[in-house]
Order: C-alpha cells, then sequence, then structure tokens
C-alpha cells in the first residue's frame, strides 16, 4: 500500500528508528500488536500498534490525558524542545488526566515516556505523505527509466564528488557503463547514449563535472559543436574554441580526463604541450580579429600543430592524473586488478561489505585518499584516514600510537594492506580503527597467488604472451578464460611471474584489449 512508503519515511528517523524491527514483525504477523490501553487500538491500529506520528501523539494525548486540540498540539511542541521542565509539567498533566479516565498511574507514565522517546524526533503524517510520493515516484522513474534517471541525479550534484562517486558505484551495481568524457560526445550535463562497443543504452560523463573546467566554457563547446559539427582534430579543436573561453588550466583537467583521447590518444604529449596549444589557439583568435587571414581566405584551412614525440603516460599514472580530474577513480581502479580469487586467499574484505561482515577484526587493501588531524577534547591527536578500493571508499580511525606510522605510510601514496578492529553500532554502521598498515607490493611479493585474466581473442592472447616474455619469474600463477568462436577456453600457464600492480594493470588491460600492445 502507499500508506507502507509514509510509513517507512516517518519511522526512519531517531526514537521511532527502534520501533522498526517491532513494526515489521506485528505488520506480518510474526508478533502479537499489543496495546498498553485498549483505548490506543483505534489510533494505532494502522500501524501495527507502533507510534509512528506525530498526529498519534496528539491524538493520544486527547484521548487518554483529557488534553484539547489546542493543548495537545503544545505537548507535542514541548517533547520536540526537550526542556526538562516543560517536560516534568507535561508529565503531571497527562497522568493526572489519564488517571480521570480510569487509567493506572503505572500505564499513564509508561505511555507518557512511550510518547516523550518518539515524539522528540516523530514526523508527522503531513509531511510524510509528500515526501512518499516522492519516493515512489524516483523510484518509478529509477526502476522504468535507469539510465535517464541516474544522468539526471548525477546532473543535479555534478559538482559533488563525493555524491558522483557514491552514483558510479550504484551505477556498476545497476549494470551501466559510465562513458568516460569526451569532446566529441559528451555534453555540458550527464547524457545516454548507445555505447558503440556493447550498442547498450549507457551514461556519458558531463564536460562540466570536470575540475576546474568552467560550466560557461563548456556549455560553449558544447554549442559550437553542434552549430560546426564534431571536432576532426586538435587543430580544428584549438581553431574553433575561443581562446578566451579555453584556457591553459582548463586544457589540463580536459587533458587529464581523457576528454580529447578521440582527437589525439596521447595524454602525455598534449600534456607537455600546453603552453604551445594555448599560445597557438591564441594566435588564431588574433588573427581572426584582425582581419589578416584575408577577407576570402578559406576558413577550412588549419595550420598544422607539432606535439612533443614523447611515450604515453602509464596506466598507473593515467589513474592518477583521472583522479585529479574527477576526484576519483572513473575509468578503472589501480585495484581493480585483484579479483575475488585475490581476495578470498588473503581473506580480504571489500569495502562495500563493511557493513554486513560480523568479523571484528579485518583486512582490507586500498588507496590511500585522505589523512585529517584532529585533537580530542582530552588535547590526545587522532585522525581521520580515508582510502578507496575498486568497490568504493572507507575510512579508518587512527589513534596517537599509530599516528605518525600511518602518515609516513599514507604520504607515500601507494597501495596499502590494513588491518583494523571494526567495531558497529546500532543501526550496523561500522567504525574502523588501523591496527597495522604497510605496502601492498611488499605483502604480496613473495607469496604465491593466482592472476585470473579473460582475454577477449586470439590477438589479445598473442599479445600477453609477448609482454610476458619479457617478465621475470615470480610467484604469481596465471589462469587465462580465452574467449573464442562463442567458447571459452581455460589455460593455466606453467611458468609464474613476478608482476607489480603496474604490470598486473597492463596485462589485465592488454587481455581485454584497453590499450594497444606495447
Amino acid at each position: 500500500k502507499f500508506e507502507d512508503i509514509i510509513d517507512i519515511n516517518a519511522l526512519y528517523r531517531p526514537g521511532p528508528m527502534d520501533s522498526i524491527p517491532r513494526y515489521i514483525a506485528c505488520k506480518h504477523g510474526q508478533q502479537e500488536v499489543s496495546y498498553l490501553h485498549p483505548a490506543l487500538e483505534p489510533i494505532l491500529k494502522k500501524t501495527h500498534g507502533v507510534m509512528v506520528y506525530q498526529e498519534q501523539v496528539m491524538e493520544i494525548a486527547r484521548v487518554l490525558g483529557g488534553y484539547t486540540f489546542g493543548g495537545a498540539d503544545l505537548l507535542r511542541r514541548a517533547m520536540g524542545k526537550k526542556i526538562k521542565s516543560e517536560m516534568d509539567a507535561q508529565r503531571e498533566v497527562f497522568t493526572k488526566g489519564a488517571m480521570d479516565k480510569g487509567v493506572s498511574q503505572s500505564a499513564a507514565s509508561e505511555i507518557y515516556d512511550q510518547m516523550a522517546k518518539f515524539s522528540g524526533y516523530g514526523f508527522n503524517k503531513s509531511h510524510s505523505a509528500p515526501y512518499a510520493l516522492i519516493s515512489y515516484q524516483t523510484a518509478y522513474m529509477k526502476a522504468n527509466y535507469p539510465h535517464e534517471f541516474m544522468a539526471a541525479t548525477m546532473t543535479y550534484d555534478m559538482h559533488n564528488t563525493d555524491k558522483l562517486e557514491i552514483y558510479h558505484q550504484e551505477l556498476k551495481l545497476m549494470g551501466i557503463a559510465l562513458l568516460p568524457p569526451d569532446v566529441n560526445a559528451s555534453l555540458d550535463i550527464f547524457s545516454v547514449e548507445t555505447d558503440a562497443k556493447t550498442q547498450k543504452k549507457a551514461v556519458r560523463y558531463s564536460l562540466s563535472a570536470i575540475k576546474n573546467v568552467g560550466t560557461q566554457a563548456m556549455m560553449a563547446l558544447v554549442e559550437e559543436r553542434q552549430k560546426s559539427g564534431p571536432f576532426k582534430t586538435l587543430e580544428d579543436f584549438l581553431n574553433r574554441l575561443n581562446a578566451k573561453v579555453l584556457n591553459k588550466r582548463q586544457l589540463e583537467h580536459l587533458i587529464m580526463s581523457g576528454a580529447l583521447d578521440s582527437l589525439i590518444p596521447n595524454r602525455a604529449a598534449l600534456f607537455d604541450a600546453i603552453e604551445d596549444m594555448t599560445k597557438y589557439a591564441h594566435a588564431i583568435a588574433s588573427e581572426k580579429e584582425s582581419m589578416q587571414r584575408g577577407l576570402f581566405a578559406n576558413e577550412e584551412e588549419v595550420r598544422a600543430f607539432d606535439l612533443p614525440n614523447v611515450k604515453d603516460w602509464g596506466v598507473t599514472e593515467k589513474l592518477q592524473k583521472e583522479l585529479d580530474a574527477f576526484g576519483f577513480y572513473l575509468t578503472s581502479h589501480p585495484l581493480y586488478v585483484y579479483d575475488d580469487a585475490f581476495y578470498k586467499n588473503f581473506g580480504l574484505l571489500k569495502s562495500c561489505d563493511i557493513h554486513r561482515t560480523k568479523k571484528h577484526l579485518v583486512s582490507l587493501i586500498g588507496i590511500p585518499a585522505s589523512f585529517k588531524i584532529k585533537t580530542s577534547r582530552k588535547g590526545r591527536k587522532f585522525a581521520f584516514s580515508g582510502f578507496s578500493d575498486a568497490y568504493g571508499n572507507f575510512e579508518s580511525v587512527v589513534f596517537s600510537d599509530m599516528l605518525d606510522h600511518v602518515r609516513d605510510v599514507m604520504n607515500k601514496g601507494e597501495p596499502v594492506w590494513i588491518k583494523a578492529n571494526l567495531k558497529k553500532n546500532e543501526q550496523g554502521e561500522g567504525r574502523l580503527s588501523i591496527v597495522e598498515i604497510g605496502f601492498l607490493e611488499e605483502k604480496v611479493k613473495n607469496y604465491e597467488h593466482t592472476l585470473s585474466l579473460e582475454v577477449s581473442g586470439i590477438a589479445q592472447l598473442e599479445a600477453v604472451q609477448a609482454w610476458l616474455e619479457k617478465k621475470q619469474p615470480g610467484e604469481v600463477a596465471i589462469k587465462i578464460a580465452l574467449q573464442h568462436d562463442g567458447q571459452t577456453i581455460e589455460i593455466a600457464l606453467s611458468e609464474k611471474y613476478a608482476l607489480s600492480i603496474e604490470d598486473r594493470i597492463t596485462i589485465k588491460n592488454l587481455a581485454s584489449n584497453m590499450v594497444p600492445a606495447p
């Protein structure tokens, strides 16, 4: 029923939240509905004997305590403010009124205690109902138009990095691809398009959501592309965009995000040429303004722009630059190479499973993300240390005895292995406190384990083979699942290799054809 949604909205807040298990059990007949007094049944019957709304508290005060409508509202306000003197005065009034109606003093006091506990954070039904309607409408949109719903939601929060990371993880759970920004495909908002590779609907990242590019500049970029067609080359891009609109900092972040990959895939070369690109764009703009090209000059004739001959960034550096551009890892994560088998072999916990586990001592891996030192009321220093793994983000408390060591490790910025105590509150939310931390490479380099690769074709298999021939022997076994002619062929390599995190990322990308063979 629609009323179920209204009830849920009102119950899910401090105070009423304690009654959720009872509400559910009574609703499904697993627990008998009971009332402290028969007069409560007509008031609480619809909510299975549980106080859910402020209106119910007011009605109880009126029916049992003899309050007027106005007096019941004053009681509600007194409970909400939690002023002890007022609460004590109201208890006396309610208890006396209830006893006049034949309620025992102990029952009246117990009923008042329930009302007071609930009403301090209770919700009124007139508020809960419209919220429930919005919840129903948005749930309908998410269920039936998930791509459009997520694109609209991300557009609404496009400048909130923390929210975008949450939505990114949500898209993964929904099986929806989040395509990277592209000056020839993205809009200034998040949009929906068909992925050319999979032929499935996907969400395309907004240009304006890239850090430090500016909404107005990206709107101008999109307007130019829609007016005159896609940007054909880097020179075409620089020639058509007003140099006053696109500055050095904006170019840096467009390059780091991969938004210019469709023009020039070598991000390192583009990044090294930013100064020259900026000068080039300003020179073109100046010529246009001074009409030096001549009244009848061919506007399609664009001067060539030479890029430096440098090797592109490695996968790890690309991901780090993407982190700087987005505030989170978008296209991949440095730790995605560690699969389920690795987590199982080493007894690791994924960040997304922290709230599910019943363990009190857990091990996780992560990339350092933040480190904030605080001072307790007693003057002792502690810190909140943030990390990310391939499944999301997590935070841990660092107490004073571990502070210096954790800070030293965090400052390196390298993947870490963490052992932490896990305590949960009544709502099941976990709090981690670090008891041990070290570098991931050092932890796993001497352990035997298996790297599983899904290879998308014969060409990719040959690329993997050629790449492995250059690697040294080590402790990492490799198992390959080759997709060929509609079948999966499993291959276990006889040799074992020494593979760094960078190596694991590279070989995974080679196998899936995400990067060309070196």
